[in-house]
């Protein structure tokens, strides 16, 4: 589904990624660790990945999902018709407007006590102003699993796992996996390969305000696997950068996930000052699905896909590309 107005939600969870406290802070073992590695062997889960204590019941019928990373994943492993209500955006992404939403930054807890889910997945996202919203549904004992946005591949599989384990679906994680895996050694042994690497930046948000990932996070993993160079992997996180310090750098592609403004490549194309850059004067910007490079979850493997064929299309030629035909969304 083709989205705008995407701003609000893309770029707010890429950056509070990145904030330690955004998550809630409600384990008080001091042995425990943040997103804890979830063995695929582990049945039931009895923390989230936060490192709160949580108790699962005996069957998981009814799951409240407050984050689209979560609800694509509960998705892929054919849980949707367990799926009871979801944040806003979920709805709008997958196509769920049939059910009740939420708002992910302000959600109506009595009204998700009211509909009596099993199991509630959440980010971080939600507790960005430092207080957890969901604390009066655990007081009440409704199970209530954190899931912090992931900053590597590696804690994606882990995620995914949790997920799985929480839900009863690890055969069908397993193999998700398996396939994943085998796409990503594919793009890894590819890129591998590149002898001139090329410069990239990618464009959360887009000039006179421009954010884009530097290490420290999946987008700059995922241009690694691929065989670029990201022209801010000396700055940690996702970070602001100026028009000059771009122009500076002096990029061979630019790669854009914006989707608030009618043509973001053309504006990209048409910004003052911008002509002498390589990835402008030789028409090398392109935009990018946003939810595959966006949303931490095992869908970023088709997000790299994408990247790799628009910078490197001879190297990559034999690689499908899966928004072919298909607009941004």
């Amino acid at each position: 589904m083709k989205m705008r107005n995407v701003l609000p939600f893309a770029l707010a969870v890429l950056l509070l990624a990145a904030l330690a406290g955004c998550t809630p802070a409600e384990n008080t073992d001091a042995n425990t660790t943040p997103q804890q590695t979830q063995s695929a062997s582990t049945d039931r889960p009895d923390t989230d990945r936060s490192g709160n204590p949580i108790t699962l019941p005996d069957q998981v019928d009814s799951i409240i999902s407050m984050a689209p990373s979560a609800t694509q994943t509960l998705l892929d492993l054919g849980m949707k018709d367990k799926l009871i209500a979801v944040d806003t955006y979920s709805a709008m992404y997958f196509g769920l407007e049939n059910l009740p939403t939420f708002d992910m930054m302000e959600p109506d807890t009595e009204q998700m006590a009211v509909l009596g889910a099993d199991l509630i997945f959440t980010t971080g996202m939600s507790a960005s102003s430092g207080a957890d919203p969901f604390k009066p549904l655990r007081d009440i004992g409704v199970c209530v699993a954190d899931i912090p946005s992931a900053s590597s591949i590696e804690t994606m599989l882990e995620d995914t796992r949790f997920i799985a384990a929480c839900v009863g679906a690890q055969e069908t994680c397993e193999s998700l996996i398996a396939q994943f895996q085998e796409e990503l050694d594919q793009l890894s042994d590819i890129g591998a390969g590149i002898q001139d690497s090329k410069r990239v930046v990618v464009e959360i948000a887009c000039a006179p305000d421009i954010y884009t990932a530097g290490s420290g996070t999946f987008m700059q993993e995922m241009l690694t696997v691929i065989g670029a160079e990201n022209i801010f992997a000396d700055q940690e996180g996702f970070v602001a950068v100026t028009e000059e310090s771009v122009i500076t750098l002096n990029p061979d592609v630019i790669l854009t996930m914006v989707d608030y403004v009618e043509d973001p490549v053309a504006e990209i194309l048409g910004r003052t000052g911008w002509e002498h850059v390589t990835a402008v004067a030789n028409g090398d910007v392109y935009l990018v699905n946003t939810n595959a490079v966006s949303l931490p979850n095992l869908h970023v493997i088709d997000g790299m896909k994408q990247m790799a064929k628009m910078i490197y299309p001879d190297a990559y030629a034999g690689i499908e590309d899966p928004f072919a035909g298909e607009a941004a969304a």
